[in-house]
C-alpha cells in the first residue's frame, strides 16, 4: 500500500488524505505501476485526451494525450523504480506532489532523482493535465574520464 510511501507533510483542502482523495488515488496507482508494470490503474484516473507534460520528451515538454503510452514510456526507462512522496498539497482541482525516486535504469545503472508533479482535475475528478518536472541530467550516462 502506498501509505508508507508518504513521508512528508500534507497541506491543502483535505486535512487528512483518505483513500478517495485524488492525491491518494494517484499515489496508489503510481505505486502499482512501479511494482507490477500495470498501467491500467493509473490510466483509469485520466480524462479523455489529457495534457501530459514531461521535460525530456520534446522541446515543448509535451508528450501527447495518451496516458497508456505516457506511463509505458515512463516505466520502460527502469528495470526497478520506487517513488517516495515528501510533500503533498491538495486542493479542490489541483494536486502538487514533491517526490524522490530511486531504482535502476533499464541499462542497469542506479538512479536517484527528485522532482515535482502537478495534477489538474476536471469536474468529474479525472486528471485533465499532468505535468512533471525533474532534473533530466540524472538520466545521462556519466562521462568516461579514464582516458
Amino acid at each position: 500500500m502506498a501509505e508508507e510511501s508518504f513521508t512528508g507533510r500534507r497541506r491543502g483542502h483535505h486535512t487528512e488524505m483518505d483513500d478517495s482523495s485524488p492525491a491518494r488515488r494517484f499515489m496508489d496507482a503510481l505505486k502499482e505501476l512501479e511494482s507490477s508494470g500495470d498501467t491500467g490503474p493509473i490510466c483509469d484516473l485520466f480524462a479523455g485526451e489529457p495534457t501530459l507534460l514531461r521535460p525530456e520528451v520534446d522541446k515543448s515538454g509535451s508528450s501527447g494525450s495518451d496516458p497508456a503510452r505516457f506511463w509505458e514510456d515512463y516505466k520502460a526507462q527502469f528495470s526497478a523504480i520506487s517513488t517516495e512522496f515528501t510533500e503533498v498539497q491538495e486542493g479542490a482541482e489541483l494536486v502538487t506532489l514533491e517526490w524522490s525516486s530511486s531504482g535502476q535504469l533499464s541499462t542497469g545503472r542506479d538512479i536517484d532523482y527528485r522532482g515535482v508533479s502537478i495534477l489538474s482535475f476536471d469536474d468529474e475528478g479525472r486528471v485533465r493535465r499532468f505535468a512533471t518536472y525533474y532534473d533530466t541530467a540524472a538520466f545521462l550516462e556519466p562521462a568516461d574520464h579514464s582516458s
